[in-house]
């Protein structure tokens, strides 16, 4: 098996583990670091959509005893029913404007560019919401309506534009709505369970067919490096909240936006 293929596997499963959950868009790196590392033909595209499922497996570890309790506790308790709820609420928006223009999104807005600008214009927005956070009425996920949950799916819609950032969105979108830092970071983790499993399986309906058995190890290392790198990234985004704000991931973004889009422009 190519070694240099096999690196280019575990360089890009660490991107995508250490920023799925970050407000930083994991989407823009994985286009980026694939352009850079000339791994984005086809198959390269279906290699980051199946790691994306060892993030999502790495949430559902760090969270395990959550979510056991709330498929036993579904049938009796209101607090499970109420998270229920809320997460198929949060889930709606994005799940059915991305079906409605999957084709259009992935054909005209996944490039290096596109990226860059939505990577700065996302900074940008972060210092604003900081600057102008309203004051925190919601404190825990169990505290949070059918309302808040509307408000942060119709948030995560704006992720559909590669380079925005799932997390940033429906994180961002979350404290500008109301909720405490910590609550606005778990929900945000949580509600990647079912909309990120959603748009893996579509990806992987439709493109399947360019996988096979020779890619085998390739997947497995990307799979293994998102997973354990996701959860190392989640678990310090958790201690981090308690403490600190989000302008230091504006920065990032800004200066990482503008780099690229120096890097790229002259080849657009």
């Amino acid at each position: 098996m190519d070694l240099i293929i096999l690196l280019k596997a575990f360089i890009l499963g660490i991107v995508e583990g250490a920023t799925e959950f970050l407000p930083v868009s994991s989407t823009g790196h994985l286009i980026i670091v694939g352009d850079l590392l000339n791994f984005n033909d086809e198959k390269g595209k279906v290699f980051e959509i199946v790691i994306q499922l060892g993030a999502i497996l790495a949430v559902l570890w760090q969270y395990r005893a959550r979510f056991s309790h709330l498929l036993r506790s579904l049938g009796t308790e209101k607090a499970s029913q109420r998270l229920a709820v809320n997460l198929a609420i949060a889930f709606m928006p994005a799940a059915v404007l991305g079906l409605a223009f999957h084709h259009a999104i992935t054909q005209y807005l996944f490039s290096p560019i596109t990226v860059s600008i939505a990577l700065i214009a996302g900074g940008f927005a972060i210092l604003f919401i900081e600057k102008n956070l309203p004051i925190e009425d919601t404190h825990s996920v169990d505290e949070m309506d059918w309302k808040h949950a509307l408000k942060v799916g119709c948030a995560q819609c704006l992720a559909l534009f590669p380079g925005v950032s799932r997390a940033g969105a429906t994180i961002m979108g979350g404290l500008l709505f109301g909720l405490s830092r910590k609550t606005a970071t778990e929900f945000s983790f949580f509600l990647a369970i079912p909309i990120m499993f959603a748009a893996t399986g579509l990806d992987i309906i439709k493109s399947g067919g360019l996988l096979s058995r020779d890619d085998i190890g390739i997947f497995a290392v990307g799979f293994i490096t998102a997973f354990v790198s996701a959860l190392i990234a989640v678990r310090v985004l958790i201690r981090y909240v308690s403490h600190h704000d989000f302008r230091v991931f504006a920065y990032y973004r800004i200066v990482f936006g503008v780099l690229v889009l120096a890097y790229f422009w002259p080849s657009a």
